[in-house]
Parts: C-alpha cells; structure tokens; sequence
C-alpha cells in the first residue's frame, strides 16, 4: 500500500482508506469468475447499500405506488403521489444522513475524509449556505426531474410503448437486470459526466454540483436542472431494455438515493467499532477535490481504458498534476 506520509496525509486528508483504489474485477485480464462472484456477493450481501435501495424500491412499489391502471392518463393525483414518495425518501436518506453525521456527529470525524466544515457564510452558495444551496437544488429540480422520468415511464409502461417484464414468467430477466443496473448507470455516468465537463457546458451547468469541493449527503443531487435531466435520462434504456414498474422504480432510486450515500464523505457507518455500511467512495471524493480525474465508478474501469484514473497513490497524483500541466 501506497500511503502519504503523515504531513501529506493532514494536509489533504483527514482520512485516506486502503490504497490503491481498485476497480471491479469484471474486466480484467485473464477474466477470474471466482473474483467477479465474490465482487458481485459483496456489492449486494449481507449488507449494501444495493440491497438497502433495492428494498426501498419493493416498500416504494407495494405501499406507495399508483397502480399501473391509473398511469394511461397522464393526471396530476397520481403523479403528486409519486412526488410525495419521492420527496420523503429523500429526506430519510440524505436527511437522516445529513443528521447522523453532521448534526449529532454520532461518528464525530472517524472515516471521514475531509474534516472541514460543511460552508456557511459562502456567496458561492444559494443562500450563502451550502447544505441549504444543497437541499434546494437536490428537492425544487432533483426530485421533480427524477418524478417526471417515473411518471413518463409508467405511461409508457401502461400503454403499451415500453417493452414490459411479465412476472412470473420473466422472473429471472428481472433479476438480472437488478444486478447490472449498476453497472449500466457507471458506464453512462461515465459518458455524461465526461460530456459536462466539456467548459461551456461546465462553465454554465456542472459548475453547480462542483461548487462542493467538500461534500455531504445533500450534495449528491444538487446540480442545475439541465444535468438532472441528462442526469436521470439513464433510465430512458428501458424504452428498449424490458422493465417494470418495480425494475423502473429502482433504477431511478439507485441513481438519485445513491447519489446521497456516496456523497456521505464518510467511506461508511461505524457502529459498536465495526464497520458495518459502506456508503462515500474516497474515488468520488477525490474527483470533487480535483476535478480532472476519476469521472466514472469502479464497476467499470472507463477512466484506466482513458487515462484519467486516480487511484488515491501518491504516486498516481504525481501522474495525475503532470497531466494537468500537459493539458493546460
């Protein structure tokens, strides 16, 4: 392991996990079944934050939900329902979150990566506040784009214009097609996030996200409406990929609740000094921290096959400065 020495590690980290980053196993060479099902196993058992979302999707879909039935017609009732739900999520999780860490500090700084204070006082803020500017942009656009990516969906669903699962029968398809969502959000984070970093569109969209140098539960979904609607536009596969309302539900969870969990700035949940709830990703907060490196996950090593990725070393963050003095 490639640790900092302990002057490097104050300066720019107040915590740094092992190093270095790897990413999953599923395209490396020679291809190792064994280690892909050990990935997949632990990406989702006993405890993830995969099978956390997933399971708010099922509550989401058996107790929460419109019937399909009502959805042929678009109407206001319906699509409020659907709001609401959303809306409520997100405070449970980015909120409980935010409370857990930030407020009650019930982990005080352990595995937390950056240990300054969330901004107050900032003109860079709406409100000069960064977890208000946070909680804004995540609820007035965040939630009403990912409501309106749901509600379009089920019309489509309930008229016929998107392919539909059929349960029983497609049980194992649906299946399937929990487990790679992930994977299939990584590679299309990776293809947008490049796009809006493009200046002119960073220079007038993505600044809003990146004005979190340091970030919390509430910075995961705050961006301009227009990297919402790219944002979100993951879900628009299932115009071609079959789904259902409950495949439909959680793809959009996992990309909106998980944006709250791995913004944490925590790398997890410490509980009775074990680790118990992996969350924040230290290759996600090092993209915050330096922009021009780390724009994809790790499902899918797309920044190693383009030569972006920073894996934590100090030894990849001198690669990475000489990369940046070349490009500029």
């Amino acid at each position: 392991m490639n640790e900092p020495t302990a002057g490097q590690k104050r300066k720019q980290w107040n915590y740094i996990p092992a190093l270095p980053i790897r990413t999953s196993p599923l395209f490396s060479q020679p291809f190792n079944p064994r280690a892909v099902f050990k990935w997949f196993f632990r990406g989702w058992f006993p405890l993830s934050e995969n099978l956390a979302i997933l399971l708010l999707s099922g509550l989401s879909w058996f107790f929460f939900h419109p019937a399909l039935a009502r959805c042929h017609v678009f109407q206001f009732d319906w699509i409020a329902q659907i709001f609401i739900r959303n809306l409520a999520l997100m405070f449970i999780v980015a909120g409980g979150l935010h409370l857990y860490f930030y407020v009650y500090r019930k982990q005080d700084d352990e595995r937390r990566y950056d240990a300054r204070p969330l901004a107050r006082g900032n003109r860079v803020f709406t409100f000069n506040n960064q977890v208000l500017d946070n909680m804004f942009w995540t609820c007035a656009s965040g939630v009403t784009v990912w409501t309106a990516y749901e509600a379009l969906m089920m019309w489509a669903l309930a008229n016929g214009y998107a392919p539909m699962l059929e349960m029983p029968g497609d049980f194992l398809w649906l299946l399937l097609l929990i487990f790679l969502i992930p994977i299939w959000e990584t590679f299309y984070f990776y293809l947008i996030h490049r796009l809006i970093h493009w200046p002119p569109l960073y220079r007038h969209v993505h600044y809003l996200h990146h004005r979190n140098t340091n970030i919390g539960p509430w910075s995961g979904l705050s961006m301009h409406p227009l990297e919402h609607i790219i944002y979100l536009g993951s879900v628009l596969i299932h115009w071609l990929v079959p789904a259902n309302p409950l495949l439909i539900i959680y793809h959009l969870q996992h990309y909106t609740l998980s944006a709250a969990t791995t913004h944490t700035g925590y790398e997890g949940l410490v509980v009775g000094g074990r680790f118990r709830l992996a969350l924040g990703t230290f290759h996600h907060q090092i993209h915050h921290r330096f922009f021009e490196c780390n724009y994809g996950g790790l499902e899918i090593p797309c920044d190693k096959w383009a030569g972006s990725f920073h894996d934590g070393t100090q030894e990849s963050h001198r690669q990475f400065l000489a990369r940046r003095r070349t490009a500029s």
